[in-house]
């Protein structure tokens, strides 16, 4: 148990036991308290895998953990631009729409083919995790960026186009394959 209760956990943990309390802020029309919550959220999650890097603290149980509390923050921030920003967002219904999609299809390819949330931890993820954390918070902050939305939506799907491709390569789940270079590179290796 001892190494399960890292900071780098205990910083997913809290974003886990957040999403109660953001929920209702949201559903109560709380925008700027539901803003502020989803922004240390997603600054908690820069900070759980940089912690665990720096501190040699990856765990399979800790990639766990981290991939539900991401897809938990993608709920909650997808609700809160339903909620709050629709109108910003009405006029790229298409484009969000194929980003959303295929979201979908990686998480619900990892349920059907491996039975959980998938914990790949692709750099093009990471990277894509970063760019949307940063475009949700100057959409909150500051407002809806055309030219930003449209890089996020363009990597994104870049991203989760190599996650299907990997899942569909993969015999089993794993954390951490870095990115469909080094995964073909290791399957031909054997």
């Amino acid at each position: 148990m001892k190494k399960k209760l890292t900071l780098p956990n205990l910083l997913s943990f809290y974003r886990l036991l957040s999403f109660p309390v953001i929920l209702f802020l949201a559903l109560t029309g709380r925008e700027q308290a539901f803003a502020i919550l989803i922004i240390i959220n997603l600054l908690t999650d820069v900070l759980d895998g940089m912690l665990a890097r720096l501190l040699n603290q990856k765990t399979e149980f800790g990639a766990r953990i981290d991939s539900i509390a991401d897809m938990g923050t993608y709920a909650l921030v997808f609700l809160g631009i339903w909620l709050f920003k629709r109108d910003d967002f009405a006029p790229h219904v298409l484009s969000f729409s194929v980003f959303i999609g295929l979201l979908a299809t990686a998480l619900i390819l990892s349920a059907i083919k491996f039975g959980r949330f998938p914990s790949l931890h692709l750099y093009s993820w990471k990277i894509g995790g970063y760019i949307q954390g940063s475009f949700f918070f100057v959409l909150f902050a500051f407002g809806f960026h055309t030219a930003f939305y449209y890089f996020m939506v363009a990597w994104g799907i870049m991203a989760f186009l190599e996650h299907i491709a990997i899942q569909l390569i993969i015999p089993k789940m794993r954390s951490n394959a870095k990115g469909l270079y080094w995964v073909l590179r290791e399957k031909n290796r054997h």
